[in-house]
């Protein structure tokens, strides 16, 4: 699943849309991204990580690395 469509269903879940989320941004970190340059980002993959982990953390989520087994 790309990170288009892992955000998209996390959205689904948290029942919030990408505007929302781009007002998030600027409230919270101070981000000026729009929903469209979000948007655009995610489709073409071209978002940062450091953008997703504050898409995350504006939505109450952490990242965390775990090492597969075997």
């Amino acid at each position: 699943m790309s990170i288009y469509e892992e955000l998209k269903s996390t959205l689904a879940y948290e029942a919030t849309t990408m505007t929302r989320v781009a007002e998030l941004l600027k409230l919270k970190k101070n981000r000026n991204l729009t929903m469209n340059n979000l948007s655009r980002k995610l489709r073409t993959k071209t978002i940062k990580f450091e953008e997703v982990r504050d898409i995350l953390d504006v939505l109450g989520y952490d990242i965390k690395f775990v090492r597969r087994r075997g």
